[in-house]
């Protein structure tokens, strides 16, 4: 028997197959999760639809987070479709490129309501949407993805660092407002790992040997490892843990000098 026997969620931002949220995805699935996934725009279903379809997916749709009726949209079709769900993977950040480079204080206003948007707001946007399908008895679970850039200044990562630190205040908020439903909200601080999304920060192969010859363990994190963490966070064996950021960085975070 697998640790998620007949449990249900759904993944949000699966870009292809190195992103995060799809090695928590192989991971939950692999301890028997049925899972569902959204997509943003033509080109990324085209990446999207046959990950997901490897892994049994039966519920893939287009949601555009930016706009609060595609997703209340997406999880009416999935209360109609499963009746009810137990966890949510939000692994969704975006800011422009222009804001990743040079100096924080030159950020655009337009910038950053975007960064801020994207990166934070969504996953308070999901949740008000989650709740109503995660049936009170047994409760739920939603995990997001945060970076260590929210806690300490890292070059070129910028506005990106404020919204991960709002995503991260969000974390506590939410799992204050939802405890008593048996609600459950964490996030993974994952350390550097080559997605899509990571290659786009200036300096990012820089950051990896930096990372890797300074942390503890002595190498960088693997997507695997956050998958495994995303597991034991949805998984009952992490049923009193709630409001928490977990470091799983091969414990870079804890060093100084």
């Amino acid at each position: 028997m697998g640790m998620l026997d007949g449990k249900k969620g759904i993944i949000f931002g699966v870009a292809n197959d190195h992103s995060l949220a799809w090695s928590c995805a192989q991971a939950l699935h692999a301890e028997g999760a049925e899972l569902a996934f959204t997509y943003q725009g033509e080109t990324l279903e085209r990446r999207v639809r046959p990950l997901a379809e490897s892994l049994g997916a039966t519920f893939i749709e287009a949601c555009d987070l930016s706009e609060d009726e595609q997703i209340e949209l997406v999880f009416s079709k999935l209360q109609k479709h499963w009746g009810h769900i137990d966890f949510v993977i939000h692994a969704v950040a975006f800011a422009n490129k222009q804001d990743l480079e040079g100096h924080y204080v030159d950020t655009s206003r337009e910038g950053f309501k975007l960064a801020l948007d994207v990166s934070a707001y969504t996953l308070t946007a999901v949740a008000k949407y989650a709740v109503p399908l995660m049936n009170d008895n047994n409760g739920g679970s939603i995990v997001t993805l945060s970076y260590y850039g929210a806690e300490k200044v890292v070059p070129h990562y910028n506005v990106m660092g404020v919204a991960k630190a709002a995503l991260e205040a969000s974390v506590r908020y939410l799992a204050a407002d939802l405890g008593e439903k048996r609600i459950r909200v964490n996030a993974i601080s994952a350390g550097p790992v080559r997605t899509l999304a990571a290659m786009g920060i200036s300096g990012f192969r820089e950051m990896l040997k930096y990372v890797a010859d300074r942390a503890p363990l002595k190498r960088n994190v693997q997507a695997e490892e956050v998958g495994k963490s995303a597991l034991y966070l949805i998984s009952d064996l992490a049923s009193g843990v709630t409001g928490e950021v977990i470091h799983v960085d091969c414990g870079y975070s804890i060093m100084g000098m």
